[in-house]
């Protein structure tokens, strides 16, 4: 009687579980170590810019860093095609080959000019680059591949645009690709220096909506001259 009653009660003892062990997630732990390198290089540029800060900020090893990426420039490298990458990946959702050629062109405008304004560290490590005369973007295939595709699009809603009589024929995907960037791109990178000189806060609502539509019109007008 005894031993049933002491086997019966150990039964209705909860038995733990076996700790279950952490699985490394890799394509995880690139994404963190690239997120904080864009932190890092974007306060610091590329020649200030530390693994040993990055390693600290998402507390992993340097060594740890240097398995999945090699060296700091290929880190840097890396976090070009990402971000390039961000933005190209995102234009491709805009569906614009759906799009009427006028409308297609204010999506575009529209979706760089808030691309560029709500991430500045893209704007600022393409600056940094600048600085470097490209040297790290002549090292990836990849970033010059991913760019083609907004010539592609550029060019197919041209056509059409032309065909339909909308916009002037002869018109070059890239030239157009220049002026959208350099609207949308300088009002950003320079909004500091343009700020000061002009005493206008460019962040400002406001005046955002306003140089918003004003470039969607500048551009419209240049296909439509």
């Amino acid at each position: 009687m005894t031993i049933i009653s002491e086997l019966s009660a150990a039964s209705d003892v909860p038995v733990a579980e076996p700790r279950k062990s952490r699985k490394n997630n890799p394509e995880k732990t690139r994404e963190n170590i690239l997120q904080e390198a864009i932190v890092e290089f974007v306060q610091q540029g590329l020649s200030g810019a530390r693994v040993d800060a990055i390693a600290e900020r998402i507390h992993t090893s340097k060594r740890m860093i240097y398995y999945y990426f090699g060296s700091k420039e290929q880190l840097y490298v890396e976090v070009l095609e990402k971000l390039y990458g961000d933005i190209r990946s995102t234009e491709n959702r805009l569906h614009l080959a759906e799009l009427e050629p006028v409308e297609a062109i204010r999506r575009l405008v529209e979706f760089t000019f808030d691309h560029h304004d709500r991430n500045v560290d893209f704007v600022r490590i393409v600056s940094i680059e600048n600085i470097h005369n490209a040297e790290y973007i002549k090292r990836s295939d990849a970033i010059k591949a991913m760019n083609n595709t907004i010539l592609d699009s550029l060019g197919e809603i041209l056509r059409r645009g032309a065909e339909e009589g909308v916009f002037r024929s002869g018109l070059e995907p890239l030239d157009v690709h220049l002026l959208i960037s350099s609207f949308c791109f300088y009002r950003v990178s320079n909004r500091h220096t343009f700020g000061e000189i002009f005493q206008v806060d460019l962040p400002d609502e406001s005046i955002k909506q306003r140089h918003r539509e004003m470039i969607c019109e500048s551009v419209l007008r240049y296909l439509q001259a």
